[in-house]
């Protein structure tokens, strides 16, 4: 049963639907959309799914790709979650059907970037580049970023200029963090540097809160500076009719075992080694135990066993967990675009463009259920572009007038979709019931490949390690809270990967269900995620971190981690207990740990006593309890402030400072109270303290693993 929120929603669009909807325009609705059908799919009844993914030799010079294509312009992309991906997608399509210019995305790790000194001088370069952790390049950016930070850098023909490049420019980033879009700032002006000519400004999105507005913003004064550059008619315009860049057809001759129903890697080849990584996650036996104490809130510390294949971490490094969408999202969204009772049926997926930096969105052969379930991220907020771009299959006239006024004012969007966290199936299902229309195929017009185009792939989540790699290699933890929001009265928002594993947690544990939650398929794939006996798996991969212990363990550290932020610190104070062991001399080590009551989410509390035992009378953890206490809330930077003195002490000693958590208010007042310290205890003025905290994060001594 899929949920009613219609309640008090959408208030200042009834008018338009109720001014404009009649009995009439009801009935012919009805009786239309029975027979309604997605419009750019075609049935196969003979054609056979392509199994193979073959992966040929790919030609590593873009320029001459670009030639062989007839493309004018590339769209590069440095993305970690997808996000800068998708824009890039998103200025491709617009550029080559608004504009007829033919262009073409591209995944920087794929091509070699030193034939940048061979564009011609009629073509343009987009670079869409994502900062990610410490100012860093996302990880298929690094070759560029090393290329291009180099003091020397040598292109294809020898040469260190590049007069004839022209470039536009976007970068992704999050206010919040110390280094705001680092990346592509960094790489604006080390191309100006080396000769290049930017066309237009350079565009900034902020993650926390306005990433869409700044990109569309942008893009305002962005296409007709890119116009002018290419010498194209800013006013011209194709065929505003949909114009598809994938081609779907449902199969009715395949073979079923090598359908996917999931799975992220591509099926190996006879014979073949497995290598387990970010594009073939390893079905890792998972348990785990809710570390909270009472109340209504949940903290699992995850354990999951890595023995037998080829992941390996570090102290510090970041585990990925590939989530499942819930069924009430999956049954929501199939509803309402008519797939109800096709779910099972096998499609086969591939992009119309040859050199389309993805030949396949997600494996194929593959369903519509696997689709929704496991390949797109459908529990998002659906974005004002896409609104958009579903005007034109309105079923009738007063649904395309709210989807217009919907998706083209920028403050109702944000107040009933952007702030309300409300997805493509809740946004389609509230205009459909308004309506007073059978939810049931209301937007089955809607061609599929364009909602494929539309939707996100859904992105593995990523969690600090909480265990030592130096104590238990093979065994790694986390420590996850289940994240639940009320955007507005009588509605809940559920975390995608955190409540998929509660659900696995009550499943395992034989806990009676909270019916609050909306239900997960565990099973996974063909039965291989979870096993009754007391034991589930679940996908991940190891992304590498730069927040790292000092090589030197006498050095002292200081460890600022409310609430889950402790996770990495855990792996760190077990790590050093097990080098003082080993005889290895330690520098003081010092956690600040914060959370609301002892009593109920006082994470790891029993292991503390006996880690800092070891560890000896100069180390310690200090704690700070914001719920205790009526009227008086005390955070970590309360007590670091407290213990002011003989932090800068250890400061003036070589000590490395680490912050993990909520990067909008403590992360930020913590480096304001490091600040104060040097003001304080150092004697420097304002300027030169905020230079001092700035110097410490440029060596590495102050480092940050923080979150929005």
């Amino acid at each position: 049963m899929i949920r009613n929120n219609t309640q008090h929603l959408y208030q200042n669009l009834e008018i338009v639907l109720l001014g404009t909807l009649g009995i009439g325009t009801i009935a012919w609705f009805i009786k239309n959309q029975v027979s309604s059908r997605l419009s750019h799919t075609t049935t196969a009844s003979t054609k056979k799914a392509e199994i193979e993914q073959e992966s040929p030799k790919q030609e590593r010079n873009f320029v001459k790709v670009m030639q062989q294509q007839g493309r004018r312009v590339i769209f590069f992309y440095g993305s970690q979650t997808g996000t800068a991906e998708d824009f890039a997608a998103r200025l491709a399509k617009e550029c080559t059907q608004k504009y007829g210019v033919s262009a073409m995305t591209a995944d920087i790790e794929q091509y070699d970037l030193s034939y940048l000194d061979t564009v011609p001088d009629d073509y343009l370069v987009f670079f869409i580049m994502s900062t990610y952790g410490e100012g860093e390049p996302t990880d298929n950016a690094v070759e560029l970023w090393n290329l291009l930070t180099d003091e020397s850098p040598t292109f294809s023909s020898a040469s260190n200029r590049l007069e004839n490049l022209r470039y536009i420019a976007f970068g992704l980033g999050n206010k919040t963090y110390e280094h705001y879009n680092e990346v592509i700032r960094k790489m604006d002006s080390r191309l100006i540097e080396l000769g290049v000519r930017r066309i237009g400004e350079r565009g900034e999105g902020d993650d926390d809160g306005t990433m869409e507005e700044d990109f569309l913003a942008w893009q305002e004064s962005m296409w007709p500076a890119f116009c002018e550059a290419l010498g194209v008619d800013s006013g011209y315009v194709q065929d505003g009719s949909h114009q598809a860049i994938y081609k779907m057809n449902e199969l009715t001759v395949y073979d079923q075992a090598k359908v996917y129903l999931g799975e992220i890697g591509e099926w190996l080849k006879d014979g073949s080694s497995v290598v387990y990584d970010a594009k073939r996650p390893y079905n890792a036996p998972m348990t785990s135990i809710d570390l909270f104490k009472g109340g209504d809130r949940h903290c699992l510390h995850i354990e999951i066993d890595i023995s037998g294949t080829n992941l390996s971490y570090q102290t510090g490094d970041h585990v990925a967990i590939w989530p499942t969408n819930n069924e009430v999202e999956v049954n929501r969204l199939a509803q309402v675009l008519g797939l109800q009772h096709k779910l099972d049926t096998v499609i086969h997926v591939e992009s119309i463009d040859p050199a389309a930096s993805k030949r396949f969105p997600f494996p194929v052969p593959t369903t519509y259920r696997a689709v929704f379930r496991h390949y797109l991220d459908i529990c998002s907020a659906v974005s004002r572009q896409v609104l958009m771009s579903l005007v034109k299959y309105a079923p009738n006239e007063p649904l395309k007038e709210a989807l217009q006024k919907l998706s083209s004012d920028k403050d109702i969007y944000r107040e009933r979709v952007g702030d309300m966290n409300r997805n493509l199936g809740e946004v389609l299902q509230i205009l459909a019931e308004q309506a007073s229309l059978d939810v049931n195929g209301a937007f089955a017009s809607v061609p599929f490949d364009l909602v494929i185009e539309s939707v996100s792939r859904l992105q593995p989540r990523y969690y600090s390690i909480s265990s030592s790699s130096l104590e238990s290699p093979n065994m790694i933890t986390a420590t996850i809270v289940t994240l639940q929001y009320s955007p507005e009265e009588g509605r809940t928002v559920y975390g995608v990967n955190t409540n998929y594993l509660w659900h696995i947690h009550e499943r395992v544990n034989q806990l009676t269900p909270n019916n609050t939650i909306p239900e997960y398929s565990l099973s996974g794939p063909r039965d291989s995620l979870f096993v009754e006996s007391k034991l589930a798996r679940v996908p991940v991969h190891i992304r590498r971190s730069q927040f790292k212990l000092p090589r030197n363990t006498s050095v002292p550290v200081i460890m600022i981690g409310p609430g889950t932020g402790v996770a990495p610190f855990r792996g760190f104070v077990r790590e050093r207990v097990l080098q003082k062991k080993q005889g290895k001399s330690l520098g003081p080590t010092i956690l600040f740990f914060g959370c609301r009551n002892r009593a109920e989410d006082f994470l790891y509390q029993e292991e503390w006593p006996e880690l800092f035992e070891v560890l000896g009378e100069e180390s310690r953890l200090i704690t700070a309890f914001s719920r205790e206490e009526a009227g008086k809330k005390v955070y970590v930077q309360h007590r670091l402030m407290e213990h002011g003195q003989a932090m800068w002490e250890l400061l003036e000693k070589g000590a490395y400072v680490y912050v993990c958590g909520d990067a909008k208010n403590m992360a930020r007042d913590v480096n304001q109270t490091f600040v104060k310290f040097a003001q304080q205890f150092g004697g420097l003025d304002e300027l030169k303290s905020q230079d001092y905290v700035k110097n410490l994060r440029s060596t590495g001594r102050y480092q940050e693993d923080v979150w929005s």
